[in-house]
């Protein structure tokens, strides 16, 4: 095989796992967005029945439905930003670490 079309081959596998591993980034940061956004919304006491808010709330309770009630403290912010900014920490976690490998293959 010549040069050139190995490079052009190599090339062409590095700009694939370049694109997976965005994707898989974006993913991971897009879902731990959305679990921002409610925390924020909530300890800033977003008006509840506004459609953006029930929307950011059911993809957040989507996302974290394993961790809603991990935590149970009296204060309701604290809980909140407990039960929801665990599974932030952990999507932004697991999406970078699979990113790395899937660069590294």
């Amino acid at each position: 095989m010549s040069t050139r079309r190995w490079s052009a081959q190599r090339r062409r596998g590095g700009t694939a796992a370049k694109r997976a591993t965005l994707v898989i980034h974006t993913i991971a940061d897009i879902a731990a967005a959305f679990l921002g956004l409610w925390i924020l919304l909530y300890l800033l006491d977003a008006n509840q029945g506004s459609v953006f808010v029930q929307f950011v709330k059911g993809v957040a309770d989507w996302l974290a439905w394993w961790a809603r009630d991990i935590f149970t403290m009296d204060t309701e912010g604290l809980r909140i930003a407990l039960n929801y900014g665990l599974p932030a920490a952990i999507h932004l976690l697991a999406g970078h670490l699979i990113a790395g490998r899937v660069r590294r293959l």
